[in-house]
């Protein structure tokens, strides 16, 4: 009986194939463990410094799940950057990004007078 009816034949095509997808899924598995971070751009900028303020005004959890306590004098500063940043640009944002500014200094002034009123400290612009 002859051995050539059942030889394997090994394309070496196929060797680089592998090779290739071996080295696709070592390149998805590094970038998956890392974040992509998003572009620079004013919305982000909002973003940051309006996350900093909620944080300030309490209800966070830290990394391990403990609360993060709430901060109004760091709150306030983070909306007074904000406030900052309105008058500063004051005539150079497009339509969204002046709404987007506007909305939130809105709303976290809100939060503000809200945390001050359960904290019981004196709001502001009231009488001491």
């Amino acid at each position: 009986m002859s051995d050539e009816g059942t030889r394997l034949h090994i394309d070496d095509d196929w060797k680089s194939q592998a090779a290739a997808e071996k080295a696709r899924l070592a390149e998805s598995v590094e970038t998956a463990g890392m974040r992509q971070l998003p572009n620079a751009d004013f919305v982000g900028l909002v973003q940051i410094i309006a996350m900093q303020a909620l944080v300030g005004l309490g209800g966070f959890a830290g990394p391990g799940g403990q609360e993060i306590p709430p901060n109004l004098e760091l709150a306030k500063h983070h909306i007074d950057m904000l406030d900052v940043l309105d008058k500063k640009t004051q005539g150079n944002l497009s339509p969204d990004e002046k709404r987007l500014l506007d909305t939130t200094l809105h709303q976290l002034r809100m939060a503000y007078v809200e945390a001050m009123r359960g904290a019981g400290g004196p709001l502001p612009g009231s009488p001491v």
